[in-house]
């Protein structure tokens, strides 16, 4: 399944995109990109100052034209939690690479995450963290080539079966 030379890391903020990209990435000798990282770089600034001053639909349009620009090639991308609300981003990447969604349960997330309200999650503001994984889950689903079940696993675990998967 494996035939594109990147890899797109999608999933919930917590599932662990960032932690297991540098790790694919060092595993696969390939460069590793945020994409959270590029949009804050980009704009001199916090997702979370992006969002207090400009509300959660600047920071998706910002990551949006981050997407268009992200050169895949070579790389494995960990996307922010909110980039499948960009269809022409989504698709740009899936043209360069395979697509992974990290999947994790609700209950594991709230375990992980303590600071939902103030990590620059992009979302609307009255919208519970429960409503934005049933929507946000629908949409990694669709876009990603391969889902992996992450719920008490190891990144080690779930880097071996990325890597079986891959290689099959």
């Amino acid at each position: 399944m494996y035939q594109k030379n990147s890899i797109i890391l999608v999933g919930m903020p917590g599932a662990g995109k960032s932690t297991l990209g540098v790790l694919l990435a060092k595993e696969l000798t390939l460069d590793f990109l945020d994409t959270d990282v590029s949009i804050q770089v980009h704009e001199g600034r916090s997702l979370q100052d992006i969002m207090d001053s400009e509300g959660y639909m600047k920071l998706r349009e910002i990551e949006e034209a981050v997407l268009l620009k992200t050169d895949a090639s070579g790389k494995v991308i960990s996307t922010g939690g909110s980039a499948v609300y960009s269809d022409s981003g989504m698709m740009h990447l899936k043209e360069q690479g395979t697509v992974i969604f990290l999947d994790v349960t609700l209950d594991e997330l709230r375990r992980r995450i303590h600071n939902f309200d103030t990590r620059g999650i992009a979302r609307r503001p009255d919208q519970s963290f429960e409503e934005l994984f049933e929507e946000r889950c629908a949409l990694y689903n669709k876009y990603s080539d391969i889902r992996f079940d992450c719920n008490g696993k190891t990144p080690a675990e779930i880097l071996d079966a990325i890597q079986t998967e891959l290689s099959a």
